[in-house]
């Protein structure tokens, strides 16, 4: 059975570079691969003030970040069946344009890879995946390395480990 996606793309910015919905798409597609038949989510990019209020509203930081994540939690009581649209609902990500241009330009990645990157890293959050720990970050890591490099993009963690080295 192929993998059925409700994906609401909206646009809050005018970024004249942005990936293409079928890129989002396939993004999306690949993080969501084997972990759910079916699935419906929303991904915003903002522009720098909505991102910076939205992580200011959300996690007390007066500054945009790059992706937010916001899993969706069904109502206490709510228990739907398999063929209620409820039941793919996965949840909302917002990505902050500006945040990830900049973070590609400064980390030396090609653009597209980097929103590749987060759109992966957000959708594994909404699943469920999280790097907290060391454990569940080097888990999470793995992963999202091994979906990007299946996308044909280069090991998202590489370069930063190169960032860090004296």
């Amino acid at each position: 059975m192929s993998l059925q996606l409700d994906l609401d793309l909206q646009l809050a910015t005018d970024c004249p570079d942005l990936p293409l919905p079928p890129q989002f798409e396939r993004w999306v597609m690949a993080a969501l691969d084997g972990r759910r038949e079916r699935a419906a989510l929303t991904i915003r990019i903002v522009d720098v003030d909505e991102g910076t209020a939205l992580n200011r509203q959300y996690r007390g930081i007066d500054r945009p970040t790059n992706v937010l994540s916001f899993p969706f939690e069904l109502p206490p009581g709510l228990t739907p069946d398999a063929d209620d649209p409820i039941a793919d609902l996965i949840g909302d990500l917002v990505i902050c344009d500006e945040v990830v241009r900049r973070e590609a330009q400064e980390q030396g990645k090609e653009p597209h890879a980097h929103w590749a990157h987060l759109v992966v890293h957000g959708v594994l959050h909404l699943l469920g995946y999280d790097h907290l720990t060391d454990g569940e970050a080097t888990a999470m890591e793995t992963l999202e390395t091994d979906i990007l490099c299946g996308l044909g993009f280069p090991p998202p963690y590489e370069h930063q480990a190169n960032l860090k080295e004296p």
